[in-house]
Protein backbone atom coordinates (compact mmCIF):
# COMPACT_ATOMS: atom_id res chain seq x y z
CA UNK A 1 0.00 0.00 0.00
CA UNK A 2 1.21 3.32 -0.85
CA UNK A 3 1.49 6.31 0.86
CA UNK A 4 -1.71 9.01 0.76
CA UNK A 5 -1.34 11.80 -1.76
CA UNK A 6 -2.70 14.08 0.79
CA UNK A 7 0.17 13.77 3.04
CA UNK A 8 2.90 13.91 0.28
CA UNK A 9 5.93 12.28 -0.51
CA UNK A 10 8.15 11.20 3.19
CA UNK A 11 11.51 13.26 2.92
CA UNK A 12 13.30 13.31 6.03
CA UNK A 13 13.05 16.67 7.40
CA UNK A 14 16.58 16.92 8.91
CA UNK A 15 18.23 15.54 5.72
CA UNK A 16 16.92 18.17 3.96
CA UNK A 17 17.50 21.02 6.06
CA UNK A 18 21.57 19.42 5.56
CA UNK A 19 21.26 19.67 1.52
CA UNK A 20 19.43 22.94 1.39
CA UNK A 21 22.42 24.59 3.93
CA UNK A 22 25.20 22.48 1.99
CA UNK A 23 23.95 23.98 -1.47
CA UNK A 24 23.74 27.53 0.05
CA UNK A 25 27.07 27.69 1.29
CA UNK A 26 27.92 25.70 -2.38
CA UNK A 27 30.50 23.21 -0.76
CA UNK A 28 30.77 19.54 -1.72
CA UNK A 29 30.68 17.69 1.56
CA UNK A 30 29.28 14.24 1.53
CA UNK A 31 26.23 13.83 4.39
CA UNK A 32 26.25 10.70 6.00
CA UNK A 33 22.76 9.75 6.56
CA UNK A 34 20.59 6.63 7.89
CA UNK A 35 17.40 7.81 6.42
CA UNK A 36 17.11 5.22 3.81
CA UNK A 37 13.20 5.06 3.41
CA UNK A 38 13.50 8.94 2.56
CA UNK A 39 12.30 9.69 -0.72
CA UNK A 40 14.63 11.75 -3.02
CA UNK A 41 12.94 15.22 -4.09
CA UNK A 42 14.68 17.32 -6.90
CA UNK A 43 16.58 19.53 -4.55
CA UNK A 44 18.90 16.64 -3.69
CA UNK A 45 20.17 16.59 -7.64
CA UNK A 46 23.39 17.07 -7.77
CA UNK A 47 24.53 15.88 -3.95
CA UNK A 48 26.42 12.95 -2.40
CA UNK A 49 24.73 11.12 -0.08
CA UNK A 50 26.46 8.20 2.10
CA UNK A 51 23.39 5.93 2.91
CA UNK A 52 24.31 3.51 5.58
CA UNK A 53 23.50 0.14 4.53
CA UNK A 54 23.21 -1.93 7.79
CA UNK A 55 27.20 -2.44 7.89
CA UNK A 56 29.29 0.33 5.85
CA UNK A 57 28.31 3.53 4.15
CA UNK A 58 27.72 3.58 0.34
CA UNK A 59 28.17 6.88 -1.50
CA UNK A 60 25.25 7.79 -3.47
CA UNK A 61 25.40 10.62 -6.51
CA UNK A 62 21.99 11.97 -7.29
CA UNK A 63 20.80 12.95 -10.41
CA UNK A 64 17.24 13.46 -11.79
CA UNK A 65 16.54 10.04 -12.71
CA UNK A 66 16.23 9.19 -9.43
CA UNK A 67 13.80 11.72 -8.04
CA UNK A 68 11.02 10.07 -6.27
CA UNK A 69 12.70 6.55 -5.30
CA UNK A 70 13.88 5.83 -1.92
CA UNK A 71 17.72 6.34 -0.96
CA UNK A 72 17.50 2.89 0.28
CA UNK A 73 17.44 1.59 -3.35
CA UNK A 74 20.24 2.88 -4.28
CA UNK A 75 22.34 1.46 -1.04
CA UNK A 76 22.31 -2.16 -1.68
CA UNK A 77 22.20 -4.20 1.66
CA UNK A 78 22.96 -7.59 0.43
CA UNK A 79 26.44 -9.26 -1.21
CA UNK A 80 25.82 -10.92 -4.25
CA UNK A 81 28.59 -13.68 -4.24
CA UNK A 82 27.43 -15.42 -7.23
CA UNK A 83 25.32 -18.43 -7.85
CA UNK A 84 26.48 -22.12 -6.99
CA UNK A 85 29.61 -22.61 -8.22
CA UNK A 86 30.47 -26.20 -10.25
CA UNK A 87 33.34 -28.36 -9.08
CA UNK A 88 35.30 -30.25 -11.08
CA UNK A 89 35.71 -34.19 -9.54
CA UNK A 90 38.23 -35.86 -10.95
CA UNK A 91 37.24 -39.27 -11.11
CA UNK A 92 39.85 -42.43 -9.87
CA UNK A 93 39.65 -45.96 -11.20
CA UNK A 94 39.42 -48.29 -7.76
Amino acid sequence: MSRSSKKGPYVDQKLLKKVLSQKMTVSQNIIKTWARSSQIPPEFVGSTLSVHNGRIFINVYITEAMVGHRLGEFSPTRTFRGHGKIVKRILQKT
